[in-house]
């Protein structure tokens, strides 16, 4: 029997949901921009990371 501290936990969400039937076509375009804004921040952390591991594994290899 599987006791609850051994089964895996879900993901916590980032995002609430959003009730999206009572929004009008100008919101949910500006809600679109709005993700597209957060994800292109988000891209470019993950662009800044690989930059960082790729110059620490060069600094690595050469020793």
């Amino acid at each position: 029997m599987m006791m609850e501290d051994d089964l895996p936990r879900p993901k916590p969400r980032r995002l609430a949901d959003l009730k999206l039937d009572g929004l009008g076509v100008e919101e949910l375009e500006s809600y679109i921009a709005e993700l597209r804004a957060e994800i292109a921040r988000v891209e470019a952390e993950i662009g800044r990371k690989h930059g960082h591991r790729s110059a620490a594994d060069a600094i690595f290899r050469r020793g």
